[in-house]
C-alpha cells in the first residue's frame, strides 16, 4: 500500500531556506488541513450520532493510539473533565507503551496486534462503550488489532487516519480519513496529519459533550473550578446570566461549586 503520509514533501532543500521561507512553507501546507477535515464531515457526523446513542445509555468513549496519535487522544480525553465537568472515566485515552510513552517513546510498543485490546480490557469494556482508533498511517498493529477485536465484540468503532484504503479504514465501521497530503518534512506526521487528527478529536468530544448536556448556550457551565482563571470566568457567566454583582456571583459560585448549580439554585 502506498502511504500518502510517507510521500515526498512538496518542498525541497529545506536546510537552505531562510526562517521566513520555512514558515511560509509550513503555513501553506497547514492551510490544507481544515479543507481535508471538511471533506470527512459526513463520516464524523455519522460516528458522533452513533456514539451519542451509546453514551447517553451509559457508555464510555475510548481513544487508542501510538506515538503522536496516542498522545493526541490522551490530551483530548484529559481535557474533558475540567472543561465539561464529567467523570474522568467517561472519556479515556490509551497509548501504546502506557503513560510513560506520553513523554518518551517506547520502542516497538505499537508493533503488537494484541496488546491494544488487552489494554482496553483493563477498563472492563462493554458493548455500550465506543472505541476510536487513531493512526496517521492507518497501519499501526496496536491500533488495528484493538479495533478488529472491538468490532468482533459488537462495539461501535471509528478509525482516524490520513491514508485512504488503509487497514484501519477497512477494519472500522466509521472510517474518518482526512487526506492532508505529503508532510512539509517528509513523513513527519506530527505536523499536518497530527493537526487533522486533533481537529477531528476536538469535533468528536465537543459535539458529544454538548449533546450530553454539558454546555448551556455557548458556556461551559459544568467546568471544574480548578484555577483562578476559571473562577473568574465562572463568576462572569453567573453575572451575565443572572444580572447580579460580581461579589454576589462569586459567592454563589463558591457556595454551589459550578455555574450550572449556582444558576439553578438562584432561580429556585
Amino acid at each position: 500500500m502506498k502511504k500518502i503520509t510517507e510521500s515526498t514533501s512538496n518542498h525541497e532543500d529545506l536546510e537552505k531556506k531562510s526562517t521566513e521561507e520555512l514558515l511560509l512553507g509550513i503555513n501553506s501546507e497547514d492551510k490544507k488541513v481544515a479543507l481535508a477535515v471538511e471533506k470527512e464531515m459526513h463520516h464524523i457526523k455519522a460516528f458522533i450520532n452513533a456514539a451519542f446513542t451509546k453514551m447517553s445509555e451509559g457508555g464510555r468513549l475510548f481513544y487508542i493510539g501510538a506515538g503522536t496519535s496516542g498522545r493526541l487522544g490522551v490530551v483530548d480525553a484529559s481535557e474533558c473533565p475540567p472543561t465539561f465537568g464529567v467523570d474522568h472515566g467517561l472519556v479515556n485515552g490509551i497509548i501504546a507503551g502506557g503513560d510513560h510513552a506520553i513523554r518518551k517513546a517506547v520502542e516497538f510498543a505499537e508493533d503488537s496486534d494484541h496488546l491494544g485490546w488487552e489494554d482496553l480490557c483493563e477498563f472492563n469494556i462493554t458493548k455500550q462503550d465506543v472505541i476510536v482508533g487513531i493512526a496517521a498511517s492507518g497501519t499501526t498493529p496496536y491500533v488495528i488489532g484493538a479495533i478488529k477485536k472491538a468490532e468482533e465484540m459488537g462495539l461501535i468503532t471509528a478509525g482516524i487516519s490520513c491514508n485512504p484504503d488503509s487497514p484501519l479504514t477497512k477494519a472500522t465501521k466509521f472510517p474518518i480519513t482526512p487526506v492532508v497530503g505529503p508532510e512539509f518534512v517528509t513523513g513527519s506526521t506530527r505536523m499536518k496529519s497530527g493537526t487533522a487528527q486533533k481537529m477531528v478529536l476536538n469535533m468528536i468530544s465537543t459535539c458529544l459533550m454538548i449533546k450530553l448536556g454539558h454546555v448551556k448556550g455557548n458556556r461551559m457551565v459544568d467546568m471544574q473550578l480548578s484555577n483562578n482563571k476559571l473562577l473568574i470566568r465562572g463568576t462572569e457567566m453567573i453575572c451575565d446570566s443572572l444580572g447580579v454583582s460580581e461579589v454576589e456571583g462569586k459567592a454563589l459560585l463558591v457556595k454551589h461549586g459550578s455555574v450550572r448549580k449556582a444558576i439553578n439554585a438562584y432561580n429556585g
